[in-house]
């Protein structure tokens, strides 16, 4: 095997780099991930499929409902035989869910119970609410049924494909399933589901400062919380996650984990190492291993971001590379960079729409005077009034404000906020099940 590169120099740093945008870096980051998306697919059960995304379309083999079934338990009947209030039709048949009656004959009534197939003949359904049964007098038969209102033609009844019809697509290319996906998938009959093959990726920590909880704290150390937020982030995103643990602060430690992580993942997550400190390896041993863009974002937190390939060195791998971003090391600012970066990047390797959720206009019920140059995204929740509360610490290491929060408001370069405003919020329930 031919000798590795050695490192490449770290480019000087003599003047502060140009900020990319929010916009500008995730548009980057789309366009180099989409030449890697995934294209292996796999036939999972509908049962297993929560989480997973559609790799084919799910078509419709028949109508739902397949029959006019009735939304209420009374009697099926003809509206023209109920002219007012107060007739009375005998009860010709019974007719429960599951079960197929008879045509109805003009001027009787079918008892009937929610989800039974309503009788040919019948053009209405009257709630049993408002009828009385009237029992039979020689203990033979249905008896009758006294209607207390009139009836319009079509009330409580469900027609025949109006939730789905024959052939249509019920759920799409590129959808992740949901529990109420995977109920309609059921509805028309798909036990099966076509899928992507889920996305391997691969996460490590850089830094000597880092212990595990569990461990005795020596002086000078914490505790590597991060390694705990972003394998969550990944398995929450439906993917087989290898974690590689700490890696010593080195460079010939950070290569060989790069290369142990690219061997087999699709995806190298990276916390730490980023910046330009003299003990930051990712970015030597990631030019000496592939190629490094090494970008500072204009958000607040989380401005050094890095993305790039990998080699693979497998005989069977061939020339092909795994993708790497690489996350700031402090808390925050790595949790809210992987729900917006690295979220889009597993999005695009799944075939789905990258774009983030829509943000929704609230109120803010805060003063926030002193805005930063960067877009900021601020940790709140929503109060009982329709408000939204500010975290009264934004720093990107207090990770309360992150479990506090319910979302982020994203707040555009040096906008100042006065209380009564109106906001964009970001759900982190919708940015983290992205």
């Amino acid at each position: 095997m031919a000798a590795r590169p050695p490192p490449l120099p770290e480019p000087r740093m003599n003047a502060p780099r140009p900020m990319l945008s929010l916009d500008e870096a995730l548009a980057r980051l789309i366009d180099g991930t989409r030449p890697h998306a995934i294209t292996e697919t796999e036939t999972v059960s509908t049962f297993d499929g929560l989480g997973r995304v559609l790799a084919a379309e799910v078509l419709s083999t028949l109508d739902v409902p397949p029959e006019d079934n009735t939304s209420m338990d009374g009697y099926a009947l003809r509206a023209a035989d109920v002219p007012a209030a107060g007739a009375v039709l005998p009860v010709a048949q019974r007719i429960p869910a599951g079960h197929v009656g008879q045509p109805l004959q003009p001027g009787t009534a079918a008892r009937i119970f929610t989800g039974g197939q309503v009788p040919a003949g019948a053009d209405a359904v009257v709630m049993q609410e408002q009828c009385e049964a009237i029992a039979a007098t020689s203990g033979q038969g249905l008896g009758a049924v006294k209607v207390n209102t009139r009836p319009e033609p079509g009330q409580w009844i469900r027609r025949r494909g109006e939730d789905v019809q024959r052939g249509a697509a019920v759920l799409l290319r590129g959808q992740r399933l949901t529990p109420q996906s995977l109920g309609l998938a059921a509805s028309v009959g798909a036990a099966v589901l076509t899928v992507r093959r889920r996305p391997r990726v691969a996460i490590f920590s850089t830094g000597d400062e880092l212990m595990m909880p569990g461990e005795p704290l020596r002086p000078g150390a914490i505790y590597n919380s991060n390694r705990y937020t972003l394998r969550a982030l990944l398995q929450a995103a439906g993917c087989e996650v290898a974690d590689l643990g700490i890696v010593r602060d080195t460079l010939d430690a950070t290569r060989a984990a790069l290369r142990e992580a690219a061997a087999a993942n699709d995806l190298i997550v990276t916390c730490g190492g980023v910046s330009v400190g003299e003990e930051d390896h990712l970015k030597p041993a990631a030019h000496a291993e592939g190629e490094l863009q090494d970008w500072q974002i204009a958000i607040k937190p989380g401005k050094p971001l890095a993305f790039g390939t990998i080699r693979r060195e497998s005989a069977d791998a061939g020339a092909s590379v795994a993708l790497l971003v690489g996350l700031p090391g402090n808390p925050v600012s790595a949790f809210v960079t992987h729900v917006l970066a690295v979220s889009t990047v597993l999005r695009v390797l799944q075939g789905m729409d990258p774009a983030l959720p829509a943000a929704l206009p609230l109120r803010a019920d805060f003063d926030w005077p002193r805005p930063d140059r960067r877009r900021e995204f601020l940790r709140a929740r929503l109060n009982a009034e329709g408000g939204l509360d500010l975290f009264p610490n934004q720093s990107s290491g207090v990770l309360t404000s992150a479990v506090w929060a319910d979302g982020l408001i994203d707040n555009p370069p040096g906008q100042a906020i006065a209380r009564g405003d109106g906001v964009r919020f970001l759900p982190l329930a919708a940015l983290v099940a992205r």
